[in-house]
């Protein structure tokens, strides 16, 4: 059985107060200089000034506790959160937040303020090893070079952290000083990727192509290369790259005019971390541990029914696994506490955070033909897909089955029942919209014991698999190659191939394309941005499936029946309960059910206002150069 990652002497914390994390980057105290000769003069103060902000940088983008107590998943058409913590994820979801008042306990470092304290801690490292010459480690030579590298990349970082929140920024290279002018300005978006990608230049340079041992987790080349490709990609969207944003305001909307280049440059960032080797080895490489015939848990136990392969729930727990296709993480996201969270009430557990239809639509089901079709696709009824059986009327995407508990499945070797008793949709502490979380879930650990997991990877292969075949869609057109590698992704996931027509079908590849990193990349901290960055709530094709179904029927539920796929728009989710039924074929006990889809709740999303988050009043009337986003 794979152990655990543990990699205790990357994020320890060190009592440094050379730098506060709490003050704000504009307005600073000057540095006490004894104190700052005292730790530049020293490697090992240094360098636990480096561990310092590695930890802040942890604590900057936790794929499972963004908001503190949630992901971003329940903020999007992923999830639905509970009212638990102060209903943190259902403010965004109701407009209730804006420049002069963040939902409470929703800050864990990741807005404006925090971003840039790091930020200044990353300035204040580089200016003080240049100015007091801090001498290498007498141990291991080259350390001193290998950790202003890894600074570099968390500079460079934090910088596209606070780009993909905020859009146009303050690119700070220099410690800021309380004397210093307070005329900070923004600067545009694609400027911005300018200097991200050269601070990872700079790091790259420095840092080593593979960390070994207790090391394995720092900052390699690897990861430069991918920080780069995340940016490119970020400039390549819609957002930043020829789309629509009704009341643009942005200072410098006259340069997101479509530029084809902007798709060829992510297309070569990402490739070049596919192709990226360390000491002459491909480093990294899709996951393929256990067979298909392996369903058993971390226990070794068949739990499962035979539906969640073991491949599959290794991919979040294996070192192997991170090994080979992690490119950038951070560890020790959550622990037993966090499990409990999301666990169905019959398991004790009090479901915090839980699928809705939106996304459970997305994965697909396997035809006939051999090939993977979405269940909302014209041929899916003739191809066996019922509506009411939506499970087991034809063999959905494995990943389906990993990452949702529903109506009928088996979990912890219990048949899960959405009707009735503890886990009855709208009881106390169980589902509201049918499904229940299973993704990155170890089954065989019981919430009553303590332990530590892992979150998924802030950033994994298959993320820059998409990127490439994008970029290669976008300019020269869809291919052989990137449909082999889109199917490498799902054949690791034992799922059927794309549709061959999507070949030669620009728009049909494009849809496989944003279907695999929505499915593939589920709870792991990305649709919130995706959805933003192509636009998808002002898209006409949308719209007009929102104004489908708004006209679909009298009632929201009938709506909810009929109109379907529903639309990307972020204004409403939808989930799917159990009704009893004679003729029904799903069995539990003596009892026969059908499903029914219902609607859940209406959101508000406006464009121009939530395509990024506001700058805070505060740091406005500090800095009156700055300018708020559009609709703020």
């Amino acid at each position: 059985m794979k152990r655990t990652l543990v990699f205790s002497t990357l994020f320890l914390f060190f009592a440094l107060v050379l730098v506060s994390c709490q003050d704000d980057f504009l307005e600073r105290r000057p540095d006490d200089q004894i104190d700052a000769e005292q730790v530049f003069t020293r490697y090992v103060k240094a360098n636990q000034l480096v561990t310092d902000i590695y930890a802040q940088v942890k604590a900057a983008n936790r794929p499972l506790v963004y908001f503190v107590h949630f992901s971003t998943a329940p903020a999007t058409d992923e999830c639905e959160g509970s009212t638990v913590e102060g209903g943190i994820t259902n403010k965004f979801n109701s407009g209730d937040w804006g420049p002069n008042a963040m939902p409470d306990r929703s800050d864990g470092g990741q807005y404006w303020n925090g971003l840039y304290s790091k930020i200044r801690q990353t300035n204040v490292f580089l200016e003080g090893v240049r100015k007091y010459k801090t001498p290498d480690n007498p141990l291991q030579e080259g350390d001193l070079d290998r950790r202003i590298g890894e600074v570099y990349f968390m500079r460079a970082y934090l910088h596209y952290l606070a780009a993909r929140m905020y859009g146009e920024i303050v690119y700070v290279d220099r410690v800021v000083q309380a004397t210093d002018p307070m005329n900070f300005k923004k600067e545009s978006f694609h400027s911005i990727v300018g200097k991200i990608a050269r601070d990872c230049d700079s790091a790259y340079a420095r840092v080593p192509g593979l960390w070994s041992g207790t090391d394995f987790g720092r900052i390699d080349k690897g990861a430069c290369l991918g920080l780069k490709a995340m940016a490119r990609w970020m400039a390549a969207t819609p957002l930043w790259n020829g789309g629509t944003l009704a009341g643009d305001t942005r200072q410098f909307k006259s340069e997101y005019s479509y530029n084809q280049t902007r798709w060829a440059q992510a297309r070569d960032a990402a490739k070049a971390v596919l192709d990226f080797k360390a000491d002459g080895i491909p480093r990294y490489s899709l996951y393929v541990g256990h067979d298909a015939s392996d369903f058993k848990d971390d226990a070794g136990v068949n739990n499962n029914n035979s539906k969640v392969y073991a491949r599959l729930w290794d991919l979040y727990h294996s070192m192997d696994a991170y090994q080979k296709e992690a490119v950038f993480f951070v560890t020790r996201d959550k622990d037993n506490n966090w499990q409990g969270d999301v666990y169905p009430p019959s398991s004790g557990g009090s479901a915090r955070q839980m699928p809705v239809q939106e996304q459970v639509d997305e994965y697909e089901y396997i035809a006939p033909n051999g090939y993977g079709y979405p269940v909302y696709d014209s041929r899916a009824k003739a191809d066996g897909y019922d509506d009411e059986n939506p499970y087991e009327s034809v063999k959905r995407d494995p990943r389906f089955y990993r990452d949702i508990v529903y109506h009928g499945s088996t979990f912890k070797g219990k048949v899960i029942n959405t009707a009735e008793g503890s886990d009855r949709v709208g009881a106390t502490n169980s589902t509201t919209t049918g499904y229940f979380l299973r993704k990155i879930l170890r089954e065989s650990w019981n919430r009553d014991k303590s332990f530590a997991i892992n979150g998924p990877p802030v950033w994994r292969l298959p993320e820059f698999m998409y990127i490439y075949c994008e970029g290669v869609n976008e300019t020269t057109g869809p291919n052989a190659e990137i449909a082999d590698l889109l199917n490498q992704v799902r054949k690791r996931s034992f799922m059927a191939p794309i549709a061959p027509e999507a070949v030669s079908n620009k728009k049909l590849m494009s849809e496989y394309i944003q279907r695999e990193r929505r499915v593939e990349l589920f709870y792991e901290n990305n649709r919130i941005w995706t959805t933003r960055l192509y636009l998808e709530p002002s898209a006409e094709t949308e719209l007009a499936k929102e104004q489908n179904w708004q006209s679909a029927g009298s009632t929201n539920d009938e709506r909810s029946q009929k109109a379907w796929p529903y639309p990307k728009t972020q204004r409403m989710v939808n989930g799917m309960r159990p009704v009893e039924d004679p003729n029904g074929k799903i069995v539990i006990g003596t009892k026969k059910y059908k499903m029914r889809r219902f609607f859940i709740e209406n959101r508000v999303f406006l464009a121009p206002r939530h395509y990024l988050f506001p700058i805070m009043q505060s740091e406005l009337q500090r800095t009156p150069t700055l300018l708020q986003n559009p609709g703020w």
